[in-house]
């Protein structure tokens, strides 16, 4: 049986389908922006990809977690 995900990656299907880029490709995006506060890459998500607020959200949410682990 596959784990069903969970938080800001449950929304990862519907964000590929929708838009027709990888996650790895929006996480790219993201972390070569010159913006590093999570509103400030949320509404430039909005404005220059054209992403809903709550997928936008989902990938930054994401992506600054992962790399703070690292």
């Amino acid at each position: 049986m596959t784990a069903t995900a969970k938080g800001p990656a449950s929304y990862f299907p519907s964000i590929e389908k929708k838009y027709g880029r990888p996650i790895a490709e929006w996480q790219e995006l993201i972390r070569s922006s010159p913006l590093a506060k999570h509103m400030e890459l949320v509404s430039w998500l909005k404005s220059e990809h054209g992403l809903g607020h709550g997928h936008a959200n989902a990938l930054v949410a994401h992506t600054l977690a992962e790399d703070s682990g690292r």
